[in-house]
């Protein structure tokens, strides 16, 4: 068998190595706490990938061990992603008194497995900036479909979430139920599950409209927290994409 560091998996469309797309959007992200309002900004977003390196709208890798052929694929990465969830106390008066809870990097490895269309890829990463000073794991599922120029890539994700995490983003302290309106709550380790596609729409040859759209359905331990009163969160990116040779 033949082993190569790999190419890019999967979830977005795929791009030679001596290509780059860069571009920017519109990301938007509800709140799942009580009372506060929709996180939008705007996102970079780009795409890379030389067969040691590679970048995914916001997330990064370094290939480390992999074999492709024509039908079948497979990898191991060293991969870093932002973790955009958090608080303020002052972002809701049902969030005052508590303690801020911050965004994070985290970082880990990641193996991804493809045939023909579809895909799977699994993740294990920690937090590398320790806010909530543990880890989390996730699969997701895949499959790329493609109707006259528009290419979607659906996929379904399973993410299975620490008791640090569920406690640090959802919990109740001790000493935070003693400034604030709420109960202790201390949650357990569960599972969350989302919903997923990216969508491209070639303009020219070189332009492209590139869309993302999520749904996250909360964990029962998080659905349980006081400190929210939604079943779910969603978010989306709409974006322009410029692809070019280098």
């Amino acid at each position: 068998m033949k082993y190569l560091l790999i190419l890019v998996f999967f979830i977005v469309p795929s791009f030679a190595k001596d290509k780059i797309t860069i571009g920017m959007g519109a990301y938007i992200q509800s709140q799942p706490y009580k009372d506060v309002d929709d996180m939008l900004l705007a996102s970079p977003v780009f795409f890379y990938d030389n067969s040691i390196f590679y970048a995914r709208w916001t997330r990064f890798g370094v290939y480390f061990l992999g074999d492709k052929s024509d039908d079948f694929s497979w990898g191991f990465s060293l991969t870093a992603q932002p973790r955009t969830n958090g608080y303020s106390a002052d972002d809701s008066i049902y969030l005052s008194g508590m303690d801020e809870k911050k965004n994070s990097w985290e970082g880990g490895i990641a193996f991804s497995t493809s045939f023909k269309n579809s895909y799977i890829e699994l993740m294990y990463l920690r937090d590398l900036l320790d806010r909530y000073d543990s880890y989390i794991a996730k699969i997701e599922i895949g499959h790329s479909l493609k109707f006259d120029k528009i290419s979607f890539y659906p996929s379904i994700v399973c993410v299975y979430q620490s008791d640090s995490f569920l406690n640090y983003y959802y919990g109740v302290t001790s000493k935070e139920s003693q400034s604030s309106i709420h109960n202790i709550y201390t949650p357990n380790a569960d599972l969350k599950y989302a919903l997923q596609t990216y969508i491209s729409y070639p303009i020219n040859k070189k332009l492209s409209a590139f869309f993302n759209a999520r749904i996250d359905l909360l964990s029962k331990e998080a659905k349980n927290s006081p400190l929210v009163n939604q079943d779910y969160y969603y978010s989306g990116l709409a974006s322009l994409i410029y692809t070019f040779n280098f």
